[in-house]
């Protein structure tokens, strides 16, 4: 019995001895270990053959003595290990440091000092990162060599070596699991082991995987991983052992595969894009395989062919091409296999990465390897994946298809392709929700409609992509469009003759002479053809009743579609930068041409069909302007080089080409408006080209100032001429822009003052009649208001008449300011539109007029002069409220006067922080009085008409939105049933497709409107709340911001924009004030000190609130301003953070759609 306890006790000292040593192997593999050992066998050993020695001590004839030797032989140094660093403590111990934390070694080991630098993490794994994910991703060796390695051992032990290669595979989902050699041995079990894995993983509720980290300290690395499995298939490949083990790709996809149908995405992702990068690996296999076949079978075609066919040569050849046919086959079906057992489940899967994993992989398979995955039933996938809910999925489809059809060669193949998905290209093309890949496809149906595969009517709506608002859809489709204009260019040329009958015709035309014909006419002629045959929404600048608040200001003309389209037709058609060539074009006199008309002259044939018509005429002026403004643009930016120098020669020829513009276009725009002028929508354009003008060159070339003076003249001419927006607004500018220039002031100045000693003598003549008429008193008042906009007007309004009043009021010479008042109280109540229009400018006329007295105000109050004149605005507040008050709450009038008159109280409210400091001056105890009395609130009457108006603003657009607004308080007045807009979705149910698309978008372009409508009244109101001219007084103070902030989130990020300025952010206020209390409390002694900190203590809860406030505020701005891009990137973000969830998730929620 003594025996065998002996023997019992000694295998259990064995053990830990074992694992001692084991333990020393592993630190000196890391070369951590500071210590040698005699015994340098040990280091090769594995467990196994641990285990293996172990159990062959059994046999042995006095295993008692042998471990007892063992262990006397270890247990001297196991003292020494102990005893090493307590001899080093005292060298190295500190006073300050916490020796403690170092004592404990196992066995005697004392832990280096390395885990505490994180620069060992860069190069090797941590301490569990070890085999093989430490081989791969460590770098230190390539991933041909750490598969070459990986093969050795799968050679010498394939279970372990495959184990190695599974528990490889899980690290990378982020599973620090592993399996054994056991599950290798059982494959049938392979899905109740993952099982089993899967609910421990999910256990532990990782949010993240190394796949989609974010990570810096992470080694993973995807392409290494890729790189790793591609390496591993071509070096098993070159080694013959993935033909003759056909068990080393069928173990790895077992448990791939399995993995790739998980329920967690960490698993599901990272094991499809495994497989796909097997696959992708098998391509390249095929395809060696295919050019060895053709060149093996051309050499033996070549040997059969000789006079002496060498028989051995051409049965060697043959049986060469047997077994590369043999492995071919072997490679086809895995991929088949792949294909059937992954891709199909994952191109569809939930999660968007996925599917673009998968996206990307197929169109590499079909670039690879064409013969098998070339064909319909494999490029199917990708036209449905064109549908994806995805835009990252849907753009890199895409970018795949861009791939293909690249190449001429594949034309044929992706004939049927094309017929069955062109269709939803083109509705991608225009319909899509990112502008990128709107992009991305136009360019890829440009490719489709170089080689023919492209209807003439989707030609057409592509085309029309050129009026599109998205300014990189029209860069895009600018060069789809030109090819369409030089097509047309060329077939007009051709039924024309041909080129050499024009050029015999035309003759040779100097490169100055732009005044006569010359063949780039023609193809100006064809782009503004297509231009208005694209145009399907008639005359552009017609005015379109918008339902714009008047808001008192004159708006600023913005750039029609036809001019943002213009700019990308000059980067893709050549002839329309010379821009003098289009000039030249458009003043061309073809009035002559019809009368001598001759069929058999190529000349005059030549000149009739280059004849415009009056639409045309105002497109081409379109693209005139977008010339100009490029080549100016061109001519700036060509100062400086590629790295950003400008040197002195680059200056003086940019100048010189500016100077060239210049002086050409000073002498074409008076004949531009000669002929042009009549037409409102062609003078308006024409116009537009003076505000590119540099006029700053007739200062420095001292030219006659007639030439300028002849250009304001005729620029007068148009203002006095024309009664419509556009062309006023237009001259105005242009007036403006040549009052910038110093030299030229005093010249455009006294233009200006004789456009309004004309402009009032017609409004006092009007006003003679006894029943004047209203158009044209409308259209006066209306140029008087543009005139006000630029110039002061104070002086003109407030003339005194020179003889008595009666008798000036007889002969209609009364002040203006008078008239305008009474314009407004005599026609604020008709409902006509002659009359609103008269009105609305009659109001903003005197706007201005209140503008120039405030400015004048600030001016006289800064300089601490006296204050004489006191003006008074409250006959002009009392005539608009007759008008809000008479009018309907809808009415665009009511809400250009409620505007009107809250602008009115706004701008003398600005008056309130220029009152100088209490000084013992009379001037300025004057100013004092003076501001005091002009800064006024609007009443009560008042602020509830307009908080009926903005209650019935906000519920139009929330109908039109279909958005649900709060339930109205107790304090909201009642509804008007009136106020509601009707809605006609429901008549549409009988309409066609064209009848309800056309529906759709007028109905967008209501809802439009509805909404600059509502944030233009709230901008009105929430001015002046913080004006405090509005809702700061009386028992209704703050009642008015409050309904304001009631559905602040509920109608739309522009709507939340406007009213964030209502948000009192104070963080650094309150942040400062309790630094402030602290220094105070340091400094102060005694009852002045206690008396500090006792009130910081009682207002510190009081003051954290207001601060977490502010903070919370300060985080609404900032989603406030994240929200003002477009609406539809809301549903990508929310896709794309769904994506983001991981494993976190629960596995109901984390559906498969492929399974």
């Amino acid at each position: 019995m003594d025996a065998p306890n002996r023997r019992k006790s000694a295998r259990t000292v064995q053990k830990p001895i074992s694992y001692q040593q084991d333990q020393i192997v592993s630190i000196g593999r890391t070369g951590s270990g500071k210590r040698k050992r005699g015994d340098t066998t040990n280091t090769d050993i594995d467990a196994d053959s641990l285990g293996e020695e172990t159990s062959s001590d059994d046999n042995e004839s006095d295993p008692d003595e042998e471990e007892l030797k063992e262990q006397r032989r270890r247990a001297p140094r196991i003292k020494r290990v102990q005893s090493k660093p307590a001899s080093k403590k005292p060298k190295t111990a500190r006073p300050t440091t916490t020796s403690l934390a170092m004592r404990p070694a196992t066995n005697g080991v004392k832990k280096p000092t390395k885990p505490r630098k994180p620069r060992a993490k860069q190069n090797a794994t941590d301490s569990d990162e070890t085999g093989l994910y430490a081989d791969v991703f460590s770098q230190r060796q390539s991933t041909d060599e750490v598969a070459a390695e990986w093969l050795s051992r799968y050679d010498d032990h394939n279970a372990n070596a495959m184990c190695e290669l599974v528990n490889f595979v899980l690290k990378c989902t982020g599973c620090d699991l592993q399996v054994d050699v056991h599950d290798i041995d059982d494959p049938d079990n392979v899905p109740n082991k993952l099982t089993d894995l899967q609910e421990e993983f999910q256990a532990q509720k990782i949010t993240d995987y190394p796949l989609i980290s974010k990570a810096r300290s992470s080694t993973f690395s995807r392409s290494v991983m890729t790189e790793f499995f591609q390496s591993l298939i071509t070096s098993a490949h070159a080694k013959g052992l993935l033909y003759s083990d056909v068990a080393l790709l069928e173990n790895i996809q077992v448990w791939v595969t399995t993995m790739s149908s998980s329920g967690i995405r960490p698993f599901r992702h990272t094991a499809t894009v495994i497989s796909l990068a097997i696959a992708s690996a098998l391509c390249g296999l095929m395809r060696d395989f295919v050019d060895n076949i053709a060149t093996t079978t051309r050499q033996k075609d070549s040997e059969r062919k000789k006079k002496s066919v060498n028989k051995e040569r051409v049965s060697a050849l043959q049986t060469r091409v047997g077994e590369i046919e043999k492995k071919k086959d072997m490679v086809e079906s895995w991929l088949k296999d792949i294909f059937d057992t992954v891709f199909i489940h994952r191109y569809r899967d939930v999660d968007p990465k996925v599917r673009a994993d998968c996206s990307t992989a197929l169109g590499s398979w079909i670039a690879t390897c064409p013969d098998i995955f070339f064909e319909g039933q494999y490029l199917r996938y990708l036209g449905w994946v064109l549908s994806d809910v995805s835009a990252a999925t849907r753009a890199e489809v895409v970018k795949q298809l861009l791939r293909l059809y690249k190449n001429k060669d594949n034309v044929g193949r992706l004939r049927a392709f094309t017929e069955k998905f062109r269709s939803r290209m083109v509705e991608m093309a225009t319909q899509d929700a990112e502008p990128t890949i709107r992009a991305s496809v136009v360019e890829l149906l440009d490719m489709i409609r170089e080689v023919g595969l492209l209807d003439p009517d989707d030609i057409d709506t592509i085309g029309k992509l050129i009026f599109d608002s998205e300014p990189r859809v029209r860069k895009a489709v600018a060069g789809f469009f030109a090819e369409n204009i030089s097509d047309l260019f060329e077939s007009t040329v051709e039924e024309l003759g041909g080129e050499e009958v024009l050029d015999e015709a035309l003759g040779d035309s100097t490169e100055d002479d732009y005044d006569n014909p010359r063949k780039s006419w023609l193809k100006l002629k064809c782009l503004a053809e297509v231009l208005q045959s694209y145009d399907s929404s008639g005359d552009a600048d017609s005015p379109e009743g918008d339902g714009t608040i008047d808001n008192g200001i004159v708006p600023t003309v913005l750039e029609t579609r036809y001019a943002m389209a213009a700019q990308s037709i000059c980067e893709g058609v050549p002839e329309v930068k010379e821009w003098e060539t289009v000039a030249g074009y458009l003043l061309y006199d073809h009035s002559s041409t019809l009368q001598s008309y001759d069929g058999d002259d190529p000349q005059t044939a030549f000149k009739v069909r280059c004849q415009l018509t009056e639409k045309e005429e105002k497109l081409l002026l379109e693209v005139l302007n977008a010339a100009v403004k490029l080549r100016l643009t061109e001519a700036i930016e060509s100062e400086a080089d590629k790295k950003g120098k400008k040197t002195k020669a680059r200056k003086d020829e940019s100048r010189g080409i500016q100077e060239s513009v210049a002086t050409h276009l000073a002498q074409v725009i008076p004949k531009l408006l000669g002929k042009f002028g009549a037409n409102p929508s062609t003078a308006s354009a024409v116009l537009r080209l003076e505000h590119v003008l540099d006029l700053e060159i007739f200062q420095k070339l001292r030219q006659d100032s007639t030439e300028f003076t002849s250009l304001l003249d005729n620029i007068n001419k148009q203002f006095l001429t024309h009664a419509d927006h556009g062309v006023l607004a237009e001259a105005r500018t242009a007036l403006l822009h040549a009052r910038s220039y110093e030299d030229l002031e005093e010249v455009t100045d006294g233009k200006v003052q004789e456009l309004w000693e004309d402009t009032i003598d017609t409004l006092r003549e009007l006003m003679k009649a006894k029943t004047p008429e209203i158009t044209s008193m409308a259209n006066t008042i209306e140029r008087i208001s543009n005139l006000a906009s630029i110039s002061d007007c104070v002086g003109l309004f407030e003339d005194e008449p020179r003889t008595s009043i009666k008798a000036a009021s007889k002969a209609g010479f009364i002040r203006v300011v008078d008239i305008l008042v009474e314009v407004i109280k005599t026609y604020g109540n008709d409902e006509d539109a002659e009359s609103v229009s008269l009105v609305s400018s009659a109001m903003k006329s005197l706007l201005f007029y209140n503008m120039w007295i405030v400015r004048a105000l600030k001016e006289k109050i800064q300089l601490n002069e006296h204050i004489e004149d006191v003006p008074n605005y409250e006959i002009f507040s009392v005539a608009i409220e007759g008008v809000i008050s008479s009018k309907h709450k809808l009415d665009d009038i009511r809400l250009s006067a409620i505007g009107t008159l809250l602008d009115l109280h706004t701008i003398y409210a600005t008056l309130r922080h220029l009152i100088p400091p209490s000084e013992e001056k009379a001037a300025s105890a004057s100013g004092r009085e003076v501001v005091a009395g002009l800064v006024r609130g609007v009443s009560q009457r008042v602020q509830d008409m307009i908080l009926d108006s903005f209650l019935a603003v906000e519920k139009a657009y929330a109908q039109k939105a279909k958005r649900i607004l709060e339930s109205p308080s107790e304090d909201d007045p009642p509804d008007d049933p009136d106020s509601e807009p009707e809605d006609s979705s429901d008549d549409e149910d009988d309409d066609d497709d064209e009848e309800k698309a056309r529906r759709s978008q007028h109905r967008q372009h209501e809802l439009l409107i509805a909404e600059k409508r509502l944030c233009e009244f709230t901008g009105k109101i929430v001015l002046a709340i913080l004006g405090q001219v509005l809702d700061a007084t009386g028992s209704k103070k703050g009642l008015l911001r409050k309904r304001l902030l009631r559905n602040k989130a509920r109608l739309g990020p522009n709507f939340k924009e406007v009213l964030g300025y209502l948000d009192e952010t104070k963080p650094k206020r309150y942040r400062a004030k309790a630094k402030v209390a602290v220094r105070a409390a340091g400094n102060n002694k005694g009852a002045e000190k206690s008396k500090a900190i006792v009130t910081e203590e009682e207002d510190e809860d009081e003051e954290q609130n207001e601060v977490e406030d502010a903070i919370e505020d300060e985080a609404e701005d900032l989603e406030r301003r994240e929200h003002l891009e477009d609406l539809g990137e809301e549903r990508i973000d929310e896709e794309m953070a769904s994506a983001n969830d991981g494993a976190g998730q629960d596995e109901d929620e984390d559906d498969i759609i492929g399974d």
